[in-house]
């Protein structure tokens, strides 16, 4: 089973996103997805940023492709994520376009 980490926009949305990373977490998974969700990974929303991408980063390590969810690209987390997974040559994948 693949491992999968998924990215996308979180600071300054409601609810910091979560609903929309649970949601694409449990549609990954039904499709026989190991989904890493940075949402469960840091649950608190008053956790900092940078306490969140250390922890983030590091399960993303874990992974072997990088789900990028919509938005992405105005997110300066799911920038570093993109480009670190890129550099250490993980699969990387716009999350809506993956299917079973």
């Amino acid at each position: 089973m693949k491992r999968i980490y998924i990215s996308g926009p979180m600071t300054g949305m409601p609810e910091l996103n979560f609903p929309a990373f649970h949601a694409e977490a449990a549609r990954l998974t039904a499709l026989g997805y190991d989904v890493v969700n940075p949402a469960e990974l840091n649950p608190d929303q008053a956790t900092g940023w940078h306490e969140c991408m250390r922890n983030d980063l590091a399960a993303l390590l874990t992974c072997d492709a990088l789900a990028l969810m919509d938005g992405w690209q105005k997110s300066a987390g799911a920038h570093l994520e993109m480009h670190v997974a890129h550099r250490v040559g993980m699969e990387i994948v716009i999350a809506r376009e993956v299917v079973a």
